[in-house]
């Protein structure tokens, strides 16, 4: 019996997840901005910890780039410090407002019209912003087709026999890419109870995007629900998974007799 290939078994991955669960409206965000500020700091912390922060930056009307270039360091560490690593992050955040200013002038559209390699590049060579980061940041925010790799997706893939945990990014990213190249638009809309990571849709998360980088976008988000909702770090629960049909069988073995 012919295996099935580790691209086949992603777009069947996304298949069920999309007829599942539907759009996921994923990430959630009234700006461009907001976006790249959730991609930092997110880093090494949970979700509801970043929602807090991205709250007060929104209260303190500081969630965007004129907001950010302008608060005082201490003021916006002290803004988002929910996150963890308040100090690092906020430096972060100002390192790329400055990059922005200086290399396109302050702007979003003009950085984000370069190549998708070449940003990636550029992105890369700034202090603390590692692959997940700036794939994040081109994919959500600046609708590249560029797919993010979690450790949600690390997980469900080593699970899944696609990859092995401890395989590099730039492997999952690869091959990721090549198994949904193909993918169709999900199935539908609606976002259905429990399905998943679906949040209700946000400005960002209906944005114009070209099919490729939907089809990423959407892949991410189905996989962060199946992390959060089942495919948990110790005691999964495959048993509700739209995924457990797809789980490898254990290998019948030959005693010889």
């Amino acid at each position: 019996m012919s295996q099935v290939s580790p691209e086949k078994q992603i777009a069947a991955i996304y298949t069920a997840l999309a007829d599942a669960w539907g759009r996921q409206h994923w990430w959630p965000a009234h700006s461009r901005f907001e976006v790249i500020a959730g991609a930092f700091l997110t880093q090494n912390t949970n979700w509801s910890n970043v929602e807090i922060a991205l709250r007060r930056l929104r209260a303190a009307g500081i969630l965007n780039l004129a907001g950010i270039r302008a608060v005082p360091l201490s003021r916006l560490q002290q803004l988002i410090r929910s996150s963890g690593y308040f100090r690092q992050k906020a430096l972060r955040l100002k390192t790329f407002v400055q990059f922005l200013d200086e290399n396109y002038n302050g702007s979003l559209s003009r950085m984000f019209a370069q190549a998708t390699a070449e940003l990636r590049e550029q992105l890369l060579s700034l202090n603390g912003v590692g692959p997940e980061t700036a794939d994040s940041i081109l994919l959500y925010a600046g609708q590249h087709p560029v797919f993010v790799v979690d450790a949600y997706t690390r997980r469900i893939a080593s699970r899944h026999g696609i990859l092995p945990d401890n395989a590099k990014y730039e492997e999952f990213r690869i091959l990721f890419e090549k198994g949904l190249a193909a993918a169709p638009q999900p199935a539908s809309d609606c976002l259905a109870p429990g399905g998943g990571a679906a949040h209700r849709p946000s400005r960002m998360s209906v944005a114009a995007r070209p099919p490729l980088a939907q089809v990423f976008n959407e892949m991410h988000g189905l996989l962060v629900g199946v992390g959060k909702n089942h495919c948990a770090k110790s005691a999964p629960r495959c048993d509700q998974c739209p995924l457990q049909p797809l789980l490898p069988q254990p290998q019948a073995t030959n005693s010889g007799l």
